[in-house]
């Protein structure tokens, strides 16, 4: 837990990490509230007629040992990999719970995969059950012979075929079950990275992910839990900040969760949820963020109720920051952390520590740095790559059966990013890009994050994206991606306003020389553009 101090280096000064060896998330999550208010809620879900529908944390604490009782009469043992495939809903939260205390390991799937992503996961994971809906049916019926080692299927929408029904099944369970006895360093969780760099890995993660997240998402959130407080994230919560950035440590709070099922983000929808519900808290991914800024007047349209707001996943930029502060009237947290590693920098506004452009600080009880080649310290305003030191709770325990991937996420006790970075001299870190990303033209190496934030600032964009291209004279020139707001006509008398607009704003060697208008941008589940495609295309 992080007490609260009125300044950052007390705070940092003052931290001791508390993890107990003996932790269960499943526990922690459902039978702990449970038991002290059972009738305490712990989900609401958006139904489509508005209405917003309760699960309590005794609903969740009898379901998960119920559901883990199906488990093990299925033949789920302990360090067993359960798939969880479904949008957001109390019966992911009653799935994953029931797998911690099973001693087993959760393996949440975006219910926005289609059929290659799940396949190669459910046989690189080596699933032996799988827990969706009908549509989760539907995509893996074609992948199911291929995958012998599936003992147990099950749908929330009821049996169908060699698939058991979820309420069917519980209803036929004990309500009574002992949580396996795990230590905090007993595998819990297997999240897929986003894939944006090369095929996506399986990171294996402890019960002490919970715990160590807990330091960082009160920093973002301003010392949650406060009187009143309710989150809502539009990130899936197979996402590791959809799950561990808001689901699970809300719940460990005792705060309730807002959970809607939805196909794609709708700006409306979104800020009409969270006037309804009266979210106070919200996670909300950086292009999701520039959605919302379609929007007019929001305070105005809407009755929000916001306290706080963190975003991760992308650089935000100083132009999305700026946004939230007028239209919204906050300050918007920027975190940062990867698949591996989560949440290990931070922004507080609360206490003064937030910056536009800059993803953080280094939130209290993690050492995060900018780092040379040779593992030493960049000095300020050296670029480098972000490193974390070990050991640390939020830390994998290593890549699913590929130990040299694990191995070569290390330089020495630094784990490694892959992200460019610079600490700047007030102790902020700016991020560049991973090093794919970062551009090297004319000598110059350039984030492509300030270039698309800059394009930002333009009434005509709605989304942009820079990548390099190759270029004999240069090494590489940018090359920008643009996607028009509504209504915008496309042309060489556009791209030409817009080359000037970023030249004249950052500097001549960052202007994009090329520039192509397109009607999307390549993006993983989570939201971050995949800039190799936009490489790839030339």
């Amino acid at each position: 837990m992080l007490l609260r101090r009125a300044e950052y280096e007390t705070m940092v000064r003052d931290f001791r990490w508390t993890v107990p060896s003996r932790f269960n998330i499943g526990v922690a999550v459902t039978d702990v509230w449970a038991a002290r208010d059972p009738q305490r809620p712990a989900i609401l879900t958006a139904r489509p007629d508005g209405a917003l529908a309760p699960t309590s944390f005794g609903a969740l604490a009898e379901g998960s040992n119920r559901f883990a009782n199906v488990l093990r009469a299925a033949g789920v043992a302990r360090g067993d990999r359960v798939a969880i495939l479904l949008p957001q809903s109390p019966e992911v939260v009653i799935a994953h719970a029931a797998v911690y205390k099973l001693g087993a390991v959760a393996l949440p799937l975006a219910a926005l995969f289609g059929v290659e992503a799940l396949d190669y996961r459910l046989k690189d994971a080596g699933v032996r059950a799988l827990v969706t809906d009908a549509a989760g049916l539907a995509k893996t019926a074609t992948l199911r012979a291929g995958l012998p080692g599936i003992d147990v299927v099950v749908s929330v929408d009821g049996p169908d075929g060699a698939a058991l029904g979820f309420r069917e099944a519980l209803e036929r369970a004990s309500p009574d079950f002992t949580a396996v006895d795990t230590s905090a360093d007993d595998p819990a969780m297997m999240i897929y990275t986003s894939g944006t760099t090369g095929p996506p890995k399986g990171a294996l993660h402890a019960h002490r992910v919970l715990p160590g997240h807990l330091p960082g998402v009160q920093f973002a959130h301003e010392f949650t839990p406060a009187q009143g407080d309710l989150f809502w994230t539009p990130a899936d919560w197979a996402w590791a900040g959809g799950l561990l950035n808001a689901l699970l440590p809300s719940l460990y709070f005792g705060v309730p969760v807002v959970a809607k099922a939805s196909v794609r983000f709708d700006p409306e929808e979104a800020f009409a949820l969270m006037a309804r519900a009266k979210v106070r808290n919200a996670f909300v991914p950086p292009t999701a963020l520039r959605l919302l800024r379609a929007v007019d007047n929001p305070r105005g349209r809407f009755d929000l109720d916001l306290r706080t707001v963190a975003s991760a996943g992308e650089t935000l930029g100083a132009e999305t920051f700026a946004w939230a502060r007028e239209a919204l009237g906050l300050t918007v947290n920027e975190i940062y952390g990867q698949t591996e590693c989560n949440l290990v920098l931070g922004s507080c506004a609360a206490i003064g520590v937030s910056k536009a452009g800059a993803i953080g600080r280094p939130v209290p009880g993690h050492d995060a740095a900018v780092i040379r080649a040779d593992g030493s310290r960049a000095a300020p305003g050296e670029i480098g790559q972000i490193a974390i030191r070990r050991p640390n709770p939020v830390m994998f325990l290593g890549y699913w059966s590929q130990p040299e991937a694990t191995e070569k996420k290390y330089l020495g006790d630094w784990l490694i990013t892959g992200d460019q970075g610079i600490f700047d001299d007030d102790g902020y870190v700016r991020f560049l890009g991973r090093d794919d990303d970062v551009i090297t033209s004319s000598g110059y190496r350039i984030g492509p994050g300030e270039i698309e934030d800059c394009l930002l600032k333009h009434p005509a964009v709605a989304l942009a994206a820079a990548v390099g291209k190759p270029d004999a004279l240069r090494t590489e020139i940018v090359k920008a991606f643009i996607v028009l707001k509504p209504g915008v006509a496309q042309g060489e008398a556009l791209a030409d306003e817009l080359r000037r607009h970023v030249r004249t704003r950052l500097a001549a060697h960052e202007y994009p020389r090329e520039i192509e208008f397109v009607s999307s941008l390549p993006m993983t589940t989570t939201g971050k553009i995949i800039r190799r495609e936009l490489r790839d295309r030339g």
